[in-house]
């Protein structure tokens, strides 16, 4: 007798159970089926299995295997809704069976209920230990199988339910973190827009310098050095906060800011003030948009207050020194002025990128972070496709 997949019992073996498509989030988290459940019976008793398959083909499309091996052969084809397996089996038990259904990704949600004569509580826990939901003890009653049947179903129906509910929640979390993210995007560029629009030297200094940032942040971080180490969410962070770097000088006046020769010591005096006008206007920022805009603008705010600061605490405006300065101004204040010396402008000509990187490095340890320092010296040749491909 050939108790392969049978056809008057099955005729659409191909077809997976019907679902409700995860579209608007359901109000109702059980999922009604279009079509009766796939039950996959698996016994090495032809008569067991006859009548199986006569009680419950009345309700639900069965399918049946004679062994363990064609029972994992068919559920990994077609996952069933659910697998009632018998235990003592020749070759493979059923034990081994469920345990390489749960095994698998493709059946490890597949409920699973033992089919058995075993009666010792040993034998249970077993089963239980393996991933099985439930037993039948044989022989077995008719209606004790319909209901434990329809009882695994319906827990099953609840759960894929609530996966489709969990996707749909994902997806709806993903769409909107793409949102907010987008948002926080287009409002740094507006923000270095402005900054842009006022400065005649900026030029692509804002892209240069953030590229530059992120470089350095990146070397720092593959070295594994205690204090260096950002990850790759935060080295995106810094870099897009890079650009806001002089957004303060959108409070200096035209006069200073846009003179064709060097400022006079009264009027560096006003172009300083820079750092704290640019802290200031992202400070009042992230007041306005709560908790959310203190960590959005967080590495901003340092940037643009500290990016002038000496590691020897020389700088302004607050005479920090060492790593009491944050680490992305750090970084800011290698990248700006590398930029500086490379540029042209009106009052000099650009600087060979050897004879930058030797300046830079005489200022490690007084002007500059002496780590930042040998990050620029090993990205170097980065540093110059940066510049290539962004010049003025």
């Amino acid at each position: 007798m050939n108790f392969e997949p049978l056809a008057r019992l099955l005729p659409d073996a191909a077809a997976g159970p019907a679902r409700a498509a995860p579209g608007p989030l359901p109000t109702d988290v059980a999922v009604p089926r279009t079509a009766p459940a796939r039950v996959l019976v698996v016994d090495d008793t032809p008569a067991n299995l006859s009548l199986l398959a006569n009680l419950l083909n009345q309700t639900y499309r069965v399918q049946l295997a004679t062994s363990g091996a064609k029972a994992l052969e068919l559920a990994r084809r077609t996952p069933p809704d659910l697998i009632v397996l018998d235990v003592m089996m020749p070759e493979m038990d059923g034990y081994e069976v469920c345990r390489q259904l749960k095994a698998d990704a493709r059946t490890r949600h597949v409920p699973v209920l033992f089919l058995t004569a075993l009666s010792r509580p040993e034998d249970e826990s077993r089963g239980f230990e393996v991933g099985g939901a439930d037993f039948i003890h044989k022989p077995f009653n008719p209606a004790t199988v319909l209901a434990r049947v329809a009882t695994q179903l319906q827990a099953k129906a609840w759960q894929d339910a609530m996966a489709d509910r969990n996707r749909w929640l994902q997806q709806a979390l993903q769409e909107r973190l793409a949102e907010v993210d987008q948002l926080r995007d287009a409002t740094l560029y507006v923000m270095v827009s402005f900054a842009e629009f006022r400065d005649e030297e900026t030029g692509n200094h804002v892209r240069r310098t953030q590229e530059y940032v992120r470089a350095l942040a990146q070397w720092l971080a593959d070295q594994g050095t205690d204090g260096y180490l950002l990850d790759a969410e935060q080295i995106d962070q810094l870099a897009k906060s890079a650009p806001l770097h002089d957004i303060g000088k959108v409070a200096i006046p035209d006069g200073i800011l846009l003179k064709p020769a060097r400022l006079t010591p009264e009027e560096f005096t006003i172009m300083k003030s820079h750092a704290v006008r640019g802290w200031e206007l992202l400070n009042r920022a992230a007041e306005h948009m709560g908790q959310a805009g203190s960590l959005f603008l967080a590495y901003a705010m340092q940037i643009a207050r500290h990016h002038h600061e000496h590691w020897n605490g020389g700088g302004y405006p607050d005479g920090l020194s060492g790593v009491a300065i944050p680490l992305s101004a750090r970084l800011m204040a290698v990248a700006d002025v590398y930029d500086a010396l490379i540029s042209r402008r009106p009052y000099k000509e650009p600087m060979p990128h050897a004879e930058a990187l030797s300046r830079i490095r005489q200022g490690a340890g007084q002007q500059f972070d002496p780590q930042v320092v040998l990050a620029l010296e090993a990205v170097g040749p980065q540093l110059e496709s940066i510049a290539r491909q962004w010049h003025d």
